[in-house]
């Protein structure tokens, strides 16, 4: 933390404390969920409100970051759900992983904190694309094209680039990083093979969840009728 407070202090930097203070926060709202979650772990009940306000707090925080609107809220909600649903049904109803609660929090949190990341990737991209080509947006709109045609290129753009971190990610496992839930397992005493296996179908889910979610958020975001506002 001091580092990383000292060379942003000496690059002058804005916001140089934010991220220590974010580990600070990390660290105390990690220590306050350990402690709930060894009470609630088996509880399937107590395991899926966790998993709520999970959802919750990422929805939040996705649709912050493209800008706090009714609209967007909801085209969050939609995208991210329905990307982590299919994500996690897919896998338990196979029998890819056993159908506990246990392991339901821990696929889950991991899916549904990706699907925030690219949510809000994906938005922004899409956002800041149409802003700077505006001019041929209006160009497309002058010549008769509907809205989602005037901003196809862009939206399609968005989906790739913000599902780019995920597929580098996937593409290098084992290779440039010993992703978490791999070196967890292993430290749980599960065979290097069978963590190795979790690991594929954690990285799948991501995959499979992220596509859903960007897809439907930028096809919900893509139709503009006037020039978006510089996001802050």
């Amino acid at each position: 933390m001091v580092i990383t407070v000292g060379v942003l202090a000496w690059s002058r930097s804005p916001q140089r404390f934010a991220p220590a203070l974010a580990v600070l926060r990390g660290a105390v709202q990690l220590g306050l969920i350990s402690l709930i979650l060894g009470g609630v772990i088996t509880s399937p009940l107590w395991v899926a409100c966790a998993l709520l306000v999970m959802f919750a707090v990422a929805a939040a925080t996705a649709t912050g970051r493209i800008g706090f609107t009714v609209r967007h809220a909801t085209l969050v909600v939609l995208g991210m759900g329905l990307g982590v649903v299919v994500a996690l049904v897919v896998v338990f109803s196979t029998g890819a992983i056993l159908a506990e609660p246990r392991y339901l929090l821990a696929l889950g949190g991991i899916v549904i904190g990706n699907t925030m990341s690219i949510a809000a990737l994906a938005g922004r991209r899409l956002r800041e694309s149409t802003l700077d080509r505006w001019d041929e947006v209006e160009g497309w709109l002058a010549l008769g094209a509907q809205p989602r045609q005037a901003t196809l290129d862009m939206a399609r753009a968005a989906v790739h680039a913000a599902l780019i971190p995920s597929t580098d990610q996937t593409k290098t496992t084992g290779l440039v990083t010993l992703p978490g839930a791999f070196v967890g397992a292993i430290f749980g005493g599960i065979s290097p093979l069978e963590a190795g296996r979790f690991q594929i179908v954690v990285l799948a889910s991501i995959m499979a969840a992220g596509a859903l979610t960007a897809v439907v958020l930028v096809r919900g975001l893509a139709p503009a009728n006037v020039r978006p506002d510089p996001l802050g």
